[in-house]
């Protein structure tokens, strides 16, 4: 998509629609990815080891390999999103197929039988930690329009004379330098005005900050559609070291990638008939890049022949990002008015690009603690527990007034999250059979927003000797009260989100 045709750098505090607390939800969670044996016993690997995406639970796993290996996986995502809104049920089913995990691990063993340090293991993996591939449909019918978003931004605060272009001046400029000067609401309220949304109330008086919609109705007809698309992929750096037969220590240093765009497009209709306003459309497009790092430490201790217990820290993760933001607006009146030479509202499109400052999301430390059973070469049982208190999430500057507005909302909607994942394997000869389960407690202290996180897995793995082939299959399930737009229009869609994987991976032994 060629975009980059008009635009400007705008100060972060700008874009209060997309840097808000959606985007802790967005990077401050992992779904189930990483190696099929990984998935099979939906991670609960914190006292086990012995595979690569385990390190992004335990660093100290690395140290209970026996060999060096190789590890690739791929996976087949699957996304099945059922909408309620209103009167109006729908349906959304996108899928799509990445490489989501490449890594390898060397151990060098020592020959002194009587040494205390018996191994030092290093490991490099990379994991996509989250697929942001997603996308939903809503349609039904409101008594809340789209005007309300504009005439919030606009009603007693914007004056009139700030929404009327001087006439030397391009439509595209002047919303660009109003959001610059303005910020982020002054856009709105003239996107809105340039659109015959509403009109003041006294159009002689260029102080006047009170407006009037256009649109008359009691219901409209919506259609709202959001696709997302990219990842956020985590490098690893990883060392761990075994001290006699019973201590495994590990640390690692994580680095981060992230790539996400996001279209969103709304339809309106059905507004009476002696309304000006007879449809309106408004879409927005958002695209995100960045990066992040955190380290993390573990340790794993062998009690005795069958249990282990381990623990890890996973220090805050620091995203640096930036954005840029378009938008465009259509609306029955602005269409005559263009037919007749009189609107410049068409010139505001995708190609008008708002360029924001880079900014900083924290996301909150998080500790891990594990006990394992181990049957011989029969199987094993696993389980670990993780908490992690995400009303300490932020986003920086600290000294940008709307980032504080938005980390006390932070800190007063989000809370501690707790989340267990159980995962056994039984070994026959050369085949592995695995399963698992896990929940994920809700981050809103409302548990509304969005609800708990539950799911099951399944896998089976053969053994070549010097190789083993892996496959899993794991489905989450989650209830998320997604509200269309910050303000305004505040209406929520209720989807229910069900994820389901199936990775094949392979491992060679060297």
């Amino acid at each position: 998509m060629k975009r980059y045709i008009t635009f400007i750098m705008l100060s972060a505090c700008a874009l209060v629609s997309a840097q808000n607390i959606n985007d802790v939800m967005r990077y401050g969670s992992e779904n189930l990815q990483g190696t099929a044996r990984f998935q099979g016993l939906s991670g609960a690997f914190g006292a086990l080891g012995g595979d690569l995406s385990a390190l992004n639970v335990n660093p100290a796993g690395s140290a209970v390999f026996n060999n060096s290996l190789f590890t690739v996986s791929g996976t087949s995502y699957t996304r099945d999103n059922a909408v309620r809104y209103f009167n109006g049920n729908e349906g959304t089913i996108s899928s799509n197929v990445d490489l989501n995990q490449i890594g390898g691990v060397m151990v060098f063993k020592t020959t002194d039988p009587d040494a205390d340090w018996k191994k030092v293991s290093l490991a490099i993996n990379y994991d996509v930690v989250q697929d942001l591939d997603d996308s939903f449909f809503v349609s039904g019918n409101s008594d809340q329009g789209i005007d309300n978003y504009f005439l919030n931004f606009a009603n007693g605060k914007i004056p009139l004379q700030i929404l009327q272009r001087p006439e030397d001046e391009l439509t595209e400029n002047y919303y660009l330098d109003l959001g610059a000067n303005s910020g982020f609401g002054a856009q709105q309220a003239y996107l809105g005005f340039q659109g015959f949304l509403f009109e003041p109330v006294d159009d002689q008086n260029p102080d006047n900050v009170e407006y009037i919609s256009s649109a008359l109705y009691d219901n409209v007809f919506q259609e709202f559609s959001r696709t997302t698309a990219g990842y956020n992929g985590k490098f690893t750096l990883n060392a761990a070291t075994q001290f006699k037969n019973r201590l495994h220590l590990g640390a690692s240093l994580n680095f981060h990638n992230i790539q996400y765009t996001q279209l969103d497009n709304f339809y309106e209709d059905g507004y009476n008939t002696d309304s000006e306003i007879q449809f309106t459309t408004f879409d927005n497009y958002l695209q995100t890049q960045g990066s992040a790092f955190s380290f993390s430490l573990g340790t794993i201790m062998k009690l005795n022949e069958f249990f282990r217990i381990g623990g890890s820290y996973q220090s805050p993760t620091w995203y640096r990002l930036t954005d840029d933001f378009s938008q465009r607006l259509n609306s029955n009146i602005a269409q005559e008015e263009r037919s007749n030479g009189n609107s410049d509202i068409h010139f505001i499109n995708f190609e008008v690009v708002n360029l924001f400052e880079a900014y900083t999301i924290k996301i909150p430390e998080k500790l891990t603690g594990s006990l394992a059973i181990i049957f011989g070469k029969n199987g094993l049982l696993s389980l670990d527990y993780s908490y992690q208190d995400m009303a300490r999430a932020e986003l920086r500057p600290e000294t940008d007034s709307s980032f504080n507005v938005i980390n006390n909302q932070i800190a007063n909607e989000l809370g501690a999250v707790s989340s267990v994942r159980v995962g056994g394997e039984y070994r026959i000869a050369q085949i592995s059979l695995r399963g698992g389960f896990r929940y994920e407690q809700s981050p809103y202290i409302n548990e509304t927003t969005i609800g708990d996180l539950s799911g099951f897995s399944a896998g089976i793995g053969y053994n070549f000797g010097g190789s083993r082939l892996d496959l899993a299959f794991n489905r989450s399930e989650q209830d998320i009260n997604k509200q269309l737009f910050d303000t305004g229009l505040t209406t929520r869609a209720l989807i229910n989100n069900i994820n389901t994987n199936v990775t094949l991976g392979y491992t060679l032994n060297f």
